[in-house]
């Protein structure tokens, strides 16, 4: 074999003598690409950060053999690992908000990398930081060198730190989740980086939930679940022909394989608790003539919402689709009058809702607010760590106006309706998965009864199984309590599934609007086309995929089950 490759052989790890990774094994060798797959609580992460040293200290890994280039990695004390990171293995980790020191320009983040492994002299190591944001497709490199990560977008935060782990031209890199929560175009720039780290003969281990990501890159599959390997082999074997019913419920959640009104997971539905649905129709939310400048990073206004118009009428979902930096969240804003407008009006079931200025006041708001709620991307963010979920669903019930007597009961309807068991109540955010954080955050969001929720980009951080979930939990409830949803998400695949009409926007401006299955199979507009064409795929399209029905009785029913994983996540 070839010295830079990377052997693992019954890697085990253990936290307080809980093993959370059994008899994990795998050979990558250079220019191959090797996915581990699975979901939160997998142990896909922490073996991930086994082979690099950083565990934690806590953990008790031990192997068979675990070695790479010929080098015995269990061995490596922590001087010698700072030797090995960066310059033979590079590491990108998922969440480049953290990774990132938020007081460092991301150009000096990456020329540290370079200093410390003594590349170069002055001039050369900043004509590298150049070199390397370029070459994965960060936009204006001299301005966004400069630019401290909270003055940056997910996506180029996401490159820079991708840059940095590929400073040294490292023979292995190891991936944890880079993609998520990125636009289709920046993942397909992503992809793009990684194709030619392969081509140029690195190995990469890439671990993600993402399975068509996985499928874009990875020779080899390792599919995860509860630290357990349930299926591995070749991409192409795994993904068409999956035989374990684990990996077969994976790919069924996959939300773009599906269309509206078809279920992603084996979780049974209940029936409604509350209201049948409203009579659609009614026009409920509408912008007219959109417009809003920001001041940017350079002191220049910058035009970021230009002449938008949208129409959500009720029991309709309305998803809005783009890049980072094309308004959709602006939108969302304006919608929920967070935020003024410069120029046109937002009307909320015919009466003024929101204008420039002072146009309309939150006084006159505020008798209608129970009637919108919001859904956000990170409810663990909006919630208060020391609450348990009865006092966050309590609070809520207080502003919806519910008599304290009366609260007790509805938190128990509440979380009946998004299928969370009443011995979740005293528990606090943190001792809660993702999922089940998310199941709290709607709960909240229903809890004043609203016509309307604006969600945005509520599933992005969630594993496809927990998503599939959550995306048949809110399908469910638009069915039972006739709710309009103004969905904003960057994913295409769930913007297919969940939308009535679509609105792609761009630069600011919405470039097509259209009913979803027309947009999908007859794209009009250029941006929209290339949008789609970045879209990562399932080998086979679907057509080829071998995915039996799912037994709801036995093993696939508990498949998704995450009352464990949160224990672990502690």
């Amino acid at each position: 074999m070839s010295d830079k490759t990377l052997i693992v052989e019954g890697l085990q790890v253990a936290f307080a003598g809980v093993d959370v990774v059994r008899d994990l094994s795998f050979t990558l060798s250079p220019g191959r690409c090797v996915a581990l797959v699975g979901e939160s609580g997998s142990g896909k992460s922490v073996s991930a950060r086994s082979l690099v040293g950083l565990a934690g200290s806590s953990a008790q890994v031990s192997a068979r053999r675990l070695s790479f280039a010929g080098q015995d990695l269990l061995s490596l004390s922590e001087r010698q690992w700072r030797e090995v990171r960066g310059k033979d293995i590079g590491f990108v980790l998922q969440d480049a908000l953290v990774s990132l020191d938020p007081l460092r320009p991301v150009g000096k983040e990456i020329l540290e990398v370079l200093q410390t492994h003594g590349y170069g002299d002055r001039h050369s190591r900043s004509a590298r930081v150049h070199e390397l944001l370029e070459r994965v497709g960060v936009p204006d490199v001299a301005l966004r060198a400069r630019q401290r990560p909270g003055q940056l977008s997910g996506g180029l935060r996401q490159r820079a730190l991708i840059a940095s782990a590929l400073a040294l031209d490292p023979a292995l890199v190891i991936a944890d989740e880079p993609t998520t929560a990125l636009d289709a175009t920046v993942q397909a720039q992503i992809l793009a980086v990684f194709r030619e780290i392969k081509a140029r003969g690195a190995a990469l281990l890439i671990i993600s939930h993402d399975l068509a990501v996985v499928a874009q890159l990875a020779d080899e599959v390792v599919v995860l679940r509860l630290g357990e390997v349930v299926e591995q082999g070749p991409m192409q074997q795994v993904l068409r022909q999956p035989r374990h019913a684990y990996t077969q419920a994976l790919l069924a959640a996959v939300p773009s394989a599906h269309p509206r009104g078809q279920r992603l997971s084996p979780e049974r539905a209940v029936e409604p608790a509350i209201a049948a649905p409203r009579s659609p129709g009614e026009v409920l939310l509408a912008g007219r003539g959109l417009g809003k400048r920001y001041l940017g990073p350079d002191g220049q206004l910058r035009q970021v919402l230009e002449d938008v118009d949208f129409t959500l009428r009720a029991g309709q979902t309305l998803g809005i689709v783009g890049e980072s930096g094309s308004g959709k969240t602006t939108v969302a804003r304006i919608a929920l009058g967070l935020l003024a407008p410069d120029q046109g009006e937002v009307r909320y079931r015919g009466k003024p809702w929101n204008g420039p200025g002072d146009a309309v006041s939150e006084a006159q708001r505020r008798p209608l607010r129970g009637e919108i709620s919001v859904i956000y991307q990170d409810p663990l963010g909006s919630f208060d760590p020391r609450w348990s979920v009865a006092q966050i669903l309590d609070d809520a019930l207080h502003v919806a106006g519910l008599e304290a007597a009366a609260r007790p009961a509805r938190i128990a309807v509440l979380l009946e309706q998004v299928r969370l068991p009443a011995t979740l109540a005293q528990r606090r955010p943190l001792q809660l998965s993702g999922g089940q954080r998310q199941r709290v955050a709607i709960a909240r969001a229903i809890a004043s009864e609203p016509k309307l929720i604006i969600c945005d980009e509520p599933v992005s951080a969630l594993d496809v199984s927990v998503q599939a979930q959550v995306l048949d939990l809110l399908a469910d409830l638009q069915e039972q309590l006739g709710l309009a949803y103004l969905f904003i998400s960057h994913d295409l695949g769930v913007i297919r599934h969940v939308s009535d009409q679509v609105l792609v926007m761009r630069h600011g401006r919405v470039v097509e609007h259209a009913p979803v299955e027309q947009l999908f199979a007859h794209p009009a507009h250029e941006y929209t086309q290339r949008l789609l064409g970045a879209v990562p795929h399932l080998p086979g399209s679907g057509s080829e995929l071998v995915v039996p029905p799912l037994d709801l009785e036995h093993e696939a029913f508990d498949l998704f089950d995450e009352s464990r994983l949160w224990k672990i996540a502690i």
